[in-house]
């Protein structure tokens, strides 16, 4: 798609989507938002992460609940959860953790605001659509009141708006009595696709991109981390827990065939002695097990300096070990997330290899189409960019026959849920990411009881035929 008619299809798209509540006719099955309460629980990490070049050894989960009404007075509770993620959305070398933070959690209030007094109706991919412009207006507005040296990026203006956003899904499908995903057609949406995604989509629903049903069971991608132990040798000292602590004890203990390997990015001799050693392990581990197949993910944090580092990464792990770059699966977003800023990282080249998938830079359709012009053949869906956005995105990825993979944020409890069931109802996504149990289990242990074998995975694979309940499952 030439960078012309990218720009067509965007202000075509964009065009319905500013003037919606005035053209639309209301829906008896449409609703508003009565009240919205956001809360925030923290947690210290079991062991630290380390992503980005920063090592992280806690989170804060920003919890929101609410209450929506449709026009003849049904009412209906709604609940959703997301870890703010600062480090990873609102990356800085200037501010402190406490600073970022701290500014994600005054945007929540600013959100709160803004949602609780939004009046009009409509589906919840519509009140979404109608909220996000006021949303990254407060975000910039909470910059300049805190006198922040890096404004909030969008990013980060959208992770803490997700699960405002996933409450009122949840809401919607528990007031018409179904899981949510059985509210994305015609039945209950009043727009087709084209309103959201431009003119190649009309006629389609949402209801053709997500199924109504989940996947039974899903393949686990487990995470080595760039300061996790793969052996023995490698551990100072012992947590102790009972929970595994290397990667052999790990694939033993959930049977993974999925292994996502986190990279620095800055020095391609430890990046290709750290795929190794992880390749090494497997293979000792899957061979006593009798396992034939499984596979890798590589994730950078964008740190790569440029594609030909990538590039030549890749090489040397084909030449050095055919079979272990055989596992590769895709690669997420090597480089820079501001994609504009960096159009000379192209991944024509790279994604011949192997797919490459944008994640940090995918906000919106444009930085979807933007991507696939540089050569990126992929995409990561999150919830914690909020659902609606996670839905369109996942369409119109489906629509240009680009890899699709639904990737975490160390999602605990009711935001892994949220994840889960997002990666288990997009039927092109072959496996789920999922972490929490390795670095943050405590936030885990309510949850266990009532959807076994999600957050507790013995044969590599999730149990996500659980995810069909009301709403996004998580809470009745």
């Amino acid at each position: 798609m030439t960078t012309t008619s990218r720009r067509s299809l965007l202000k075509l798209a964009a065009a319905p989507a500013l003037s919606f509540n005035v053209l639309r006719a209301a829906k008896a099955t449409d609703i508003r938002i009565v009240e919205i309460r956001p809360s925030y629980e923290d947690y210290l990490y079991r062991t630290p992460i380390k992503f980005g070049g920063t090592v992280l050894d806690r989170v804060t989960l920003l919890n929101v609940d609410c209450v929506v009404e449709t026009a003849g007075g049904k009412r209906a509770k709604g609940f959703g959860s997301m870890p703010l993620g600062n480090v990873w959305a609102y990356p800085s070398k200037t501010m402190k953790y406490e600073e970022t933070l701290g500014a994600m959690k005054d945007l929540a209030e600013s959100i709160a605001k803004i949602t609780g007094a939004h009046k009009q109706t409509g589906h919840p991919v519509d009140l979404n659509v109608a909220l996000e412009p006021a949303y990254l207006k407060a975000a910039d507005e909470v910059g300049r009141a805190r006198k922040l040296a890096q404004p909030i990026p969008k990013l980060a203006a959208l992770v803490t708006a997700s699960p405002f956003d996933a409450a009122v899904h949840d809401a919607f499908g528990k007031l018409h009595g179904v899981s949510a995903y059985h509210t994305y057609g015609p039945d209950l949406m009043t727009h087709d696709l084209s309103h959201y995604l431009g003119p190649e989509f009309k006629g389609e629903f949402l209801s053709k991109y997500v199924t109504p049903e989940p996947k039974p069971s899903m393949p686990l991608y487990h995470l080595v981390g760039a300061v996790d132990p793969i052996l023995e040798s490698d551990i100072q000292k012992r947590i102790g827990d009972g929970l595994p602590e290397t990667l052999p004890e790990w694939i033993n203990y959930s049977g993974l065939t999925h292994i996502k390997i986190k990279l620095n990015g800055e020095d391609v001799k430890w990046d290709f002695e750290r795929i190794m050693a992880v390749n090494r392990a497997a293979e000792q581990t899957q061979a006593k097990r009798g396992v034939k197949q499984w596979f890798y993910s590589l994730d950078f944090n964008e740190k790569c300096p440029h594609v030909g580092y990538l590039i030549d990464l890749l090489r040397q792990v084909k030449e050095k070990s055919p079979a272990g770059f055989v596992r590769i699966q895709y690669i997420e977003q090597p480089t820079g997330r501001d994609l504009k800023a960096h159009r000379s990282n192209v991944m024509h080249e790279a994604s011949k290899l192997r797919p490459v998938v944008i994640d940090e830079s995918l906000t919106d359709l444009e930085s979807l189409m933007l991507a696939r012009e540089m050569g990126y053949t992929g995409a990561a869906l999150k919830a914690c960019k909020g659902q609606a956005q996670a839905l369109l995105m996942a369409a119109a990825a489906q629509k240009f026959k680009m890899f699709l993979c639904v990737q975490d944020l160390t999602c605990p409890g009711a935001s892994l849920i949220h994840s889960a069931g997002l990666a288990a109802h997009v039927p092109t996504v072959a496996a789920i990411e999922a972490n929490s149990r390795q670095y943050c289990p405590a936030a885990n242990k309510a949850w266990e009881p009532r959807f076994p074998g999600v957050f507790d995975v013995r044969n590599g694979r999730m149990a996500t035929g659980l995810l069909n309940r009301k709403g996004l499952s998580a809470t009745d």
